[in-house]
């Protein structure tokens, strides 16, 4: 391979590594977006239901154990 073949190669593979890289990184971002708002959700869901129906902590624990259980598939996948 010629030199200058070479070197437009190189920036052929720096252009694409960067672009997977931005890709990846947009894609985080909107994973994260999306667990802030979920975690917020469940958050007032919770306090909603502490608020009308008592339990405190307990609602918390349960809550926790049962997603757990329940979800347990997606964690171990």
């Amino acid at each position: 391979m010629s030199e200058i073949a070479s070197n437009n190669y190189q920036l052929f593979l720096k252009d694409g590594k960067k672009r997977i890289l931005s890709a990846q990184y947009e894609a985080l971002r909107a994973i994260n977006k999306e667990l802030i708002a979920l975690y917020g959700d469940i958050g007032s869901m919770i306090v909603e239901r502490q608020e009308k129906e008592g339990g405190g902590k307990s609602v918390v624990e349960r809550l926790s154990e049962d997603l757990q259980k329940d979800l347990s598939f997606i964690i171990t996948s």
